[in-house]
């Protein structure tokens, strides 16, 4: 039985991106439920808390969600909003990824400070990103750069490369648009030289699987053709079983007849090549309507990460991991 509710709590990271995505699924649903009272919860996360150590040092999954899903569980919110970037392929019992909202452009983007295209800038010249996924494919271009670490929100990066810190900066193209630094971008990366994160520029909501009340209302913000693309990818991912600490990379993205997957997995050391590799799913008669066409996007996720672990990328995990 569905327990009606005349306000609900939304729980966000307190930067300004976390911000952006919690307001905007605050808009759309009071577009469709005027009379509903919304409320934001800004929450505090491990990652948020440790801004001195590249991610890859932290280690561990979930550093951006953890404390989120456990306000969910413990019904201080109703509904968390994360970067499906951020969230790991093992949810906490008791709650899912209930909608995944339509995806902003998910690639990379290239900031340098004279405007150097990355082909352009001289040699040692310094870049900072904030992902070994980053730093593999960009080593793979330019092998003379210097990569740093650099944490912070998309605004303390902007500042830093202002300040002269680095060279170039790489982030996400989806980030800069919602916060309103598109013209600061240099190069896009197209999806094939610099395969994005999984999930990246998708927002998901999370909420408890009993809640009835709360899954119909937020139903319509769910985008099938998005969900699509990020469960092939997610599906990718938890394959590998790859954290912070591997450099990979898995990007789905819809074509007229199908669906095409590409992926990639790194080499954190430098030592061997990176392993990459891609998939295409035909979708024939089947229709976004149809479980089916989930579930076989999920299948065509695993199948490729599968063939790239055998393609040597499992050498690469043990050795990360023993």
């Amino acid at each position: 039985m569905k327990t009606m509710r005349n306000k609900i709590f939304i729980g966000t990271r307190g930067s300004k991106l976390a911000l952006w995505q919690a307001n905007w699924v605050k808009n759309k649903l009071q577009t469709l439920y005027p009379k509903l009272e919304i409320e934001i919860v800004k929450i505090k996360t491990t990652g948020d808390k440790i801004l001195d150590a590249p991610l890859a040092k932290i280690g561990g999954k979930g550093l951006f969600v953890k404390e989120i899903e456990e306000a969910l569980l413990s019904e201080k919110v109703d509904i968390a909003v994360h970067s499906m970037k951020d969230v790991p392929t093992e949810i906490p019992r008791g709650l899912h990824i209930s909608a995944i909202c339509e995806r902003e452009d998910p690639r990379d983007a290239f900031i340098s400070k004279e405007g150097k295209f990355l082909n352009e800038l001289p040699e040692k010249a310094v870049v900072g990103t904030s992902s070994l996924r980053r730093t593999v494919q960009l080593k793979a271009q330019r092998k003379n750069l210097i990569i740093t670490p650099l944490r912070g929100n998309v605004d303390t990066r902007i500042r830093k490369i202002k300040e002269g810190q680095f060279d170039a900066i790489v982030l996400a193209l989806a980030g800069l648009k919602r916060m309103g630094f598109e013209n600061m971008v240099t190069e896009i990366f197209d999806e094939d030289k610099m395969i994005p994160a999984i999930g990246q520029g998708a927002v998901g909501i999370e909420t408890r699987v009993t809640d009835e009340f709360i899954n119909e209302l937020i139903n319509p913000l769910h985008h099938l053709p998005t969900a699509v693309c990020v469960i092939a990818e997610r599906a990718f991912l938890s394959v590998m079983g790859g954290g912070c600490q591997v450099p990979i990379a898995c990007h789905a993205k819809i074509f007229k007849d199908g669906l095409k997957i590409k992926g990639m997995i790194g080499d954190p050391e430098g030592k061997e090549e990176m392993i990459v590799g891609e998939n295409f799913l035909t979708f024939g008669s089947l229709s976004f309507n149809e479980n089916s066409l989930l579930e076989r996007a999920e299948k065509l996720g695993k199948n490729l990460a599968e063939e790239l672990l055998n393609k040597g990328g499992k050498n690469i995990l043990d050795r990360i991991y023993r």
